[in-house]
């Protein structure tokens, strides 16, 4: 589900500019800006020295993360007649496999990777709504790889080929290429060997400079997300035994707040050890939950379309049965907006006074919203108005942080796990949510 960094399965495909953002300390964030001034970031990867901060426990660590995110006024002035065309396009038809989505503050988050021996340095998106590792190809001609950094498989000691083609299409983008193995080094403490992965030949531009400012895509789904029958690099964590406990865990923060992020594989923040509400995972794909519902404020109305009759079932159907009626959620840190169907949209719009097509709402009207109260995994977990609403300062405008798709399958992306840290245990197939500390 996501774009310029995701792939949603079967469930369905779409495309969201989004990364996750994971800084440390001052320190390696220097380090590493240094490090892209000597390496420089068009054309050709460089050797990398990757910049990371190791936890004081071995097999724990933390990957850096940058936060990109901005448009100029007349492309968000074109966002959001874009949004108001698709919302009209679903109103007027029936809803389809198809989900258009829109990027519509070009808002994401990004880190760093090592491909090859020696390591060539690349960006990437961790994004929990694909499988898939791929960057872009020496050979590859495409304007949006010729932009970026390339890999070069002659300049690895450790490259194998594997003879066999690629294809992903995401909802706006699509990228073709070749599988190799390789060493993929995240950070000196982890280090992935014979890691399949894709170079591409082709991309779209989708991937063209400015909006997409990251070279790749680092997907951390399971390996029956992944395109090509490859294994994730999640599931060979596991199976070299390379972490700590078999978890990751994503802290992002906004712009308006600390601006980046942080990503921790082996270990979370055990100062929320407390606070976390462990959901199972639905299927093996991504990381998905069941969705019951949408409240806002105390009330007691359900926001979240057709759940009512899911939710009065029978007590005579077992979990399983009742887990495979229900919506889903995708937790994706990949998709820069909240996306579900546009019914629930539509009258949670209109709930708080924003105009239901473009999503616009007046600024002073923020002060008086309540939160809203999302439903997973039959657990409430909350979003406040400056969470769900985004305020452009530049423009003066203020918009929902929600987006129209063609399907039953939510996302719960960016803005949702701004406000809540986020663990995936890996082994066990569980997500831990806590509201995030300010």
């Amino acid at each position: 589900m996501k774009l310029v960094t995701v792939a949603l399965l079967a469930l369905m495909r779409s495309v969201v500019c989004a990364t996750i953002n994971i800084p440390v300390d001052d320190a390696s964030v220097d380090a590493l800006q240094n490090s892209m001034v000597e390496g420089g970031h068009v054309g050709k990867a460089s050797n990398m020295h990757l910049p990371i901060t190791p936890d004081d426990v071995q097999g724990s660590f933390k990957v850096p993360l940058y936060l990109k995110n901005g448009l100029d006024p007349e492309s968000r002035r074109k966002d959001r007649l874009e949004r108001s065309r698709k919302m009209k396009n679903l109103a007027e038809s029936s809803l389809t496999n198809i989900a258009p989505l829109t990027n519509v503050r070009d808002y994401y988050y990004y880190g760093y990777i090592g491909v090859g021996n020696p390591p060539q340095k690349f960006s990437v998106i961790f994004d929990t709504g694909s499988s898939n590792i791929w960057v872009p190809g020496e050979a590859c001609r495409s304007s949006a790889c010729v932009a970026h950094r390339r890999f070069n498989k002659d300049r690895s000691s450790t490259f194998l080929a594997k003879s066999q083609k690629i294809e992903i299409q995401y909802g706006t983008g699509f990228i073709a290429g070749d599988v190799g193995l390789d060493t993929i080094q995240v950070s000196s403490a982890v280090v992935l060997r014979n890691q399949s992965f894709a170079l591409t030949s082709l991309e779209d531009k989708t991937f063209d400079l400015p909006r997409s400012q990251f070279d790749g895509l680092f997907g951390l789904g399971f390996t029956g997300g992944a395109e090509g029958g490859v294994e994730a690099p999640v599931d060979t964590m596991l199976r070299e035994n390379i972490l700590q406990e078999p978890l990751f865990a994503v802290k992002l923060y906004s712009s308006s707040n600390k601006g980046n992020g942080e990503i921790t594989f082996g270990s979370y923040d055990k100062s929320y050890s407390d606070k976390l509400s462990w959901l199972d995972v639905y299927g093996d794909y991504f990381w998905a939950t069941t969705m019951e519902g949408i409240f806002y404020g105390d009330e007691t109305i359900n926001y979240l379309y057709g759940a009512d009759k899911i939710n009065n079932l029978t007590d005579s159907m077992t979990p399983q049965a009742k887990a495979r009626a229900s919506r889903k959620a995708l937790l994706d840190t990949g998709s820069s907006l909240i996306y579900g169907d546009p019914f629930s949209l539509a009258a949670m719009s209109i709930r708080i006074g924003a105009d239901p097509t473009s999503g616009e709402i007046p600024c002073s009207a923020i002060a008086s919203l309540k939160p809203f109260h999302f439903v997973l995994g039959g657990k409430p977990f909350t979003m406040n108005p400056n969470e769900y609403i985004y305020h452009d300062e530049a423009s003066g405008v203020c918009e929902v942080q929600w987006m129209p798709v063609s399907e039953y399958l939510w996302v719960m992306g960016i803005p949702f796990l701004q406000s809540h840290y986020s663990v995936y245990n890996i082994k066990n197939r569980k997500i831990g949510l806590a509201r995030a500390a300010n």
